[in-house]
């Protein structure tokens, strides 16, 4: 079961910098980057599909074991984990290290996440979802780089840190994905707009100590979604749509920036007109940036994103997660759990404000939130079979 270890743990990701030893016009955050990374693995992952090797779930995951794996290595400049890495015996013992800070948060996530965590690291072998991950992360630091290198021109290891990365995009031209994003001008610029919510914070009118990006937030739902997707044994369509909903439920703020709760509840019916304009906007600025199958996957992580929706005989379904849990947990229906996405957005809502607080920052509007929550679950304990009201409880 997820613990309050567990998410204090993967919040860390918002207080680590990146670059942090060039000039960067922005801040560039670890949790941002490894948001943007499964955005990017996403994109490339559509177009290897095909390969008898590629796995959703094997995205999914080693996605979050390589994210959980730099929560612990974060100091280490690349140079020197590249080359720990061409040592396997050092390499091994590297992870080894990395469990073991890792295993009291890990160890309650039950015993096949952990073990899945290190078989992750322990196989050597690079079958074609590591290979998307090495490339994604690739072009999210490279993302990055293109903002350091204009702030740092001529600065010490800049020309050399470019020639890495075009030796590194070299290595991965296999991918049909990676080519595909290098040659078209469209998913360049999805990649770009969804990377610009990294500079969107949330609670924007407070002063939070971490600062998260809409980006970053929308991983963190993304992880909670999956693991309580794991919890209730949710097949595996079903654990694939709780995640991506989770990674891309907030992407129509790029269009209308985060607009905070007491606002969109303020005027009677502004919650749905905001909702009708986001999907007028999405239509006619994103849309148009993917390929034209990709749209209805990205309709429905993106638009009534917290509904529990199945599919029958072509046609979407509303149901609740508990009627999925019992006679829609098959992947021939396409299962999504809105209710389960909902309520990981809330709890990371949740631990932004639980935070804030206890780093002694007592804004009435952050007591407010954080009561309002757990009053929430404290009503309404368990969705799905997940007990929400014993999480909570966690945090006293």
């Amino acid at each position: 079961m997820l613990r309050k270890s567990f998410l204090l743990r993967i919040f860390d990701a918002a207080n680590m910098q990146r670059w942090n030893d060039k000039i960067r016009p922005v801040d560039l955050r670890e949790l941002d980057k490894q948001s943007h990374k499964m955005i990017i693995a996403y994109i490339l992952g559509k177009f290897e599909k095909d390969n008898k090797e590629f796995n959703w779930i094997d995205i999914i995951e080693g996605g979050i074991f390589e994210f959980l794996q730099r929560l612990v290595i974060t100091d280490l400049k690349p140079q020197i984990f590249h080359k720990i890495r061409e040592d396997a015996s050092r390499y091994k013992k590297l992870n080894e290290w990395v469990y073991q800070q890792l295993e009291p948060v890990l160890s309650p996530l039950g015993k096949d996440f952990s073990r899945r965590f290190r078989d992750y690291f322990s196989d050597t072998r690079e079958d074609v979802n590591k290979r998307i991950l090495g490339a994604a992360h690739f072009y999210a630091t490279k993302w990055e780089f293109n903002i350091i290198e204009h702030a740092n021109p001529r600065g010490y290891e800049i020309a050399e840190i470019g020639r890495d990365l075009e030796r590194r995009q070299e290595e991965y031209l296999d991918l049909r994905g990676l080519r595909e994003l290098l040659q078209h001008a469209s998913l360049q610029n999805f990649v770009s707009l969804c990377g610009q919510l990294r500079f969107q914070v949330r609670w924007s009118h407070l002063h939070m100590v971490p600062r998260t990006s809409v980006l970053g937030h929308m991983l963190i739902v993304a992880i909670l979604s999956y693991l309580f997707s794991l919890e209730i044994r949710a097949c595996r369509s079903r654990c694939i749509n709780n995640f991506y909903t989770g990674l891309f439920h907030d992407l129509p703020e790029v269009l209308t920036r985060d607009i905070i709760s007491p606002v969109k509840k303020s005027i009677r019916e502004f919650e749905k007109m905001i909702k009708v304009y986001e999907k007028q906007q999405m239509k006619k600025e994103v849309y148009n940036l993917i390929p034209k199958e990709w749209h209805a996957d990205m309709k429905m992580f993106t638009e009534n994103e917290f509904a529990s929706i199945v599919m029958i005989n072509g046609k979407k379904r509303r149901k609740k997660s508990d009627e999925i849990n019992s006679r829609f947990n098959e992947d021939g229906f396409n299962p999504r759990d809105g209710e389960i996405v909902e309520a990981a957005d809330h709890l990371a809502a949740f631990t932004e404000a639980f935070l804030t607080l206890r780093n002694g920052i007592n804004a009435p509007e952050l007591v407010d939130a954080k009561w309002s929550v757990k009053n929430r679950y404290r009503r309404k304990k368990s969705i799905a079979g997940i007990n929400f009201g014993e999480i909570y409880a966690d945090f006293e």
